[in-house]
């Protein structure tokens, strides 16, 4: 089923006004696309053992859900060519990566660190879910 979404990253924003753009935009579900969403620079953006602390504490207080897929995140940022082995990586697993984000409450918004699309994995994500299921996305930057 074709499905709106979004996606964000949320570097260099404060907590508040990131929270802001998500209930803004009618986000009902926040899918963190971070390989290791525990290790955020910012510990409100961390994924707290305590789901009423860290990113997930965070948005419930906005009224927003939230969602760790680890799996979607980039396991190639350490290579120059990042971008394309994880393109090849999406066009090998997706199948299997994408059949948890099947029943999650939209509008859905692809999370991660970089507050630039252009920079981070998450424009991927959204490129072969435009692709392969239909989804069409605004890139809340």
């Amino acid at each position: 089923m074709p499905l709106s979404a979004f996606t964000i990253g949320y570097g260099g924003r404060k907590p508040d006004d990131f929270t802001k753009l998500l209930t803004d935009n009618g986000v009902k579900t926040l899918v963190d696309v971070r390989l290791r969403p525990d290790r955020a620079s910012m510990g409100v953006y961390a994924k707290a053992a305590d789901a009423t602390k860290g990113i997930a504490g965070l948005l419930a207080k906005a009224e927003v859900g939230y969602v760790s897929l680890p799996e979607l995140g980039n396991l190639f940022l350490d290579y120059d060519d990042w971008p394309e082995r994880y393109e090849r990586f999406l066009a090998l697993a997706a199948p299997v990566l994408f059949d948890r984000l099947e029943g999650i409450a939209g509008p859905v918004c692809l999370m991660c660190a970089e507050k630039r699309l252009c920079e981070c994995h998450r424009r991927h994500v959204a490129a072969h879910l435009e692709k392969t299921k239909g989804w069409t996305f605004t890139h809340i930057e």
